[in-house]
């Protein structure tokens, strides 16, 4: 594949030449053009830990409301968290390429061509000790590579070629496997760690979790989500899983403890997601928690939050790292956000929770021919669930759905089983309520790192499921044709995704207090835009796209939502201090950056669609709103 530079005029060409002299010469100082003690955005959600967290204070409860755009460049790609470094942005521009601008106008520095198949939710950025070599690492259609900070140029020497295959060195045929990494990874010294995107049927890759040298691309160490041999969790699948089942990867976000030196990874489900009897056993990595040590992979602990997952109930949202006082002492500790609805909260060193976590039981009846379920699934005895653990016909939404349509869910609801977010699968549909798209998911925590203050996104959607038998038919897939489910798999067709069919909200914002496991305040998150004209607010957006969270030092959260808006929190007492309207969706976290003394708000926003509501049906129209779309930086206005 092809990735040629965009030079398409000379003016532009004298720019990036301009501007990539005066960066080295900086390097060589080691000081930013823009001068020292910038506070900056290196990495995909803000730094390492993945807090979110902004120390920054020049914007304030008092002067939050006087925020203006500074400048607007037109961007494509909406799920790119952008980041900031050395008083320049990178980020996604127009027809799939990647974009430096200068961080203070918005102005283009130089531009980085049609990249396709891009991960879609951000990149690594990572320079040497002096500041001489400055890189961008991304991955696109299962191949490692990286770009010159500076130019914009690929890098040629990383790999080979300029890439790294990510289907090698997994024990599979690469031709047969896909092994994208969706969500960037973390740099740590000269490692990239990443995990992978891997498909969700039965024959899926390996969910490995690997770090590369971030110079040569050569690989350093590997953790096998589904043991080999000798491997610690081994006899938790059949014999030899590993040669032929995948999943249980690391598709989400990651965090790290720089100070130890220790990676928090959290862990989705096995494949296939709804069916396990080709996977009987707890499943370990499965749906984990794992604490490695940065420089070598090796694990230090885990926690299993689903065991023998047959709901697809991913751990999803970057592990917040905080500090809490308990019982007179100090604890560093890690929490978990997971589709179960549930924040699992472990002393970050040794991983002993730090309320107690039960295992109960849970629903043994299936109908399901070679499924062995677990008997027990581990619920937190603190602190409180983010999002809502049932869903009756006494729970339909009262706005929304019209007569006709509140009865035909009334009566599918009154026939499915429904024993709880553990009810197994079967072949008549089932309820799930958080479904496998409700809970957490990417892009839903923040936390305050020194005060104990956690920060969640949660989303309140049931899903209404069924199995198929060999021989039905299968709906086609991605527009595709139907098919016919093979002999000895069972497979869903579909998961119904209803965001709204619930009576609001449907989004939330929660704060916790882990000092005290408690929760401060829950809200609504946004509005559901066909309400509001009626006057119906604070019912949570209208559909479970993923935003993200900003906490500041001032106390402020900056959040976006799926109702095309930026909402600004008081950060105790979950108050809305003012709100700015987008003129497009915003899917992807905004970033927040500190430059000559002016704090800029970051963020993406795509042209406004006609769908994205989700209801009682398969989507709604919803209306057209006016405001800035592409990366859009906001700030205080100058004096």
């Amino acid at each position: 594949m092809d990735r040629k530079q965009d030079w398409s005029t000379a003016p532009r060409m004298a720019g990036v030449v301009k501007a990539a002299l005066m960066l080295a010469l900086a390097a060589g100082t080691g000081l930013s053009v823009y001068g020292q003690g910038q506070r900056e955005w290196r990495d995909y959600a803000g730094g390492p830990d993945s807090s979110r967290f902004v120390a920054a204070k020049q914007i304030t409860k008092s002067n939050v409301n006087q925020l203006q755009v500074a400048w607007t460049y037109p961007s494509g790609q909406t799920d790119f968290n952008p980041l900031v470094v050395r008083g320049v942005i990178y980020g996604r521009g127009p027809n799939g390429s990647f974009v430096a601008l200068n961080a203070a106008t918005g102005k283009e520095i130089w531009i980085h061509a049609d990249v396709q198949g891009f991960n879609g939710r951000g990149m690594n950025y990572w320079e040497s000790k002096d500041g001489k070599d400055r890189r961008l690492i991304f991955s696109s259609n299962n191949l490692l590579q990286e770009i010159d900070a500076q130019t914009g140029q690929n890098i040629s020497s990383f790999g080979v070629n300029g890439r790294v295959d990510l289907r090698v060195g997994l024990d599979r045929d690469p031709a047969t496997i896909n092994q994208q990494s969706r969500i960037p990874g973390r740099v740590f010294e000269n490692l990239i760690i990443l995990g992978s995107a891997t498909n969700q049927e039965y024959a899926s890759a390996p969910g490995d979790i690997r770090a590369f040298d971030v110079r040569t691309g050569a690989l350093v160490w590997t953790f096998h989500t589904v043991p080999r041999p000798g491997e610690f969790g081994y006899e938790t699948w059949p014999e030899d899983a590993w040669k032929t089942v995948g999943g249980a990867n690391n598709w989400a976000e990651q965090s790290i403890d720089e100070k130890r030196g220790i990676i928090y990874v959290p862990t989705g489900s096995p494949k296939y997601n709804f069916y396990g009897g080709n996977r009987k056993g707890a499943n370990l990595f499965g749906d984990c928690i794992i604490a490695l040590d940065v420089r070598t992979g090796k694990r230090l602990w885990h926690f299993q939050t689903v065991h023998h997952d047959i709901w697809d109930l991913d751990n999803n949202s970057a592990p917040q790292l905080t500090t809490i006082r308990r019982n007179g002492r100090t604890i560093d500790v890690v929490a978990v956000a997971s589709k179960t609805g549930y924040l699992y909260v472990f002393d970050r060193v040794t991983g002993d929770p730090i309320w107690p976590i039960e295992e109960r039981p849970v629903p043994q009846r299936t109908e399901v021919p070679g499924e062995a379920l677990w008997p027990t699934q581990p619920i937190p005895t603190n602190p409180p669930p983010f999002s809502r653990q049932k869903f009756t016909a006494e729970d339909l939404n009262p706005y929304i759905l019209t007569p006709e349509e509140r009865e035909q869910f009334r009566q599918r609801i009154l026939k499915a089983r429904n024993d709880g977010p553990f009810t197994p699968i079967g072949f008549d549909e089932v309820i799930h309520m958080p479904g496998n798209q409700g809970g957490s998911n990417w892009g839903s925590t923040a936390a305050n790192p020194t005060d104990g203050s956690v920060y969640v996104i949660g989303f309140n959607v049931p899903t209404i499921i069924r199995l198929l038998k060999p021989g039905e038919v299968r709906a086609g897939r991605g527009g595709g044709a139907p098919e016919v489910v093979k002999e000895g798999r069972y497979v869903t067709e579909g998961f119904g995704l209803y965001p709204t069919i619930v009576n609001p909200p449907y989004t939330t914002l929660t704060a916790y207090d882990l000092n005290s496991g408690t929760i401060k305040w829950q809200i609504g998150l946004g509005d559901d835009l066909r309400l509001v004209g009626q006057g119906v607010t604070g019912t949570g957006t209208a559909a479970s796209i993923k935003g993200g969270i900003i906490p500041t030092a001032t106390g402020l959260l900056f959040v976006t939502a799926a109702d095309r808006k930026i909402h600004v929190y008081d950060s105790t007492s979950g108050k809305q201090l003012c709100e700015f309207q987008l003129g497009g969706m915003s899917t992807g976290s905004p970033s927040m950056y500190e430059l000559e003394g002016r704090q800029y708000l970051l963020v993406t926003a795509s042209v406004a669609g006609g769908r994205g509501g989700g209801g009682g049906t398969a989507g709604v129209n919803l209306p057209a709103t006016a405001g800035p779309t592409g990366i859009v930086a906001y700030a205080l206005p100058l004096n």
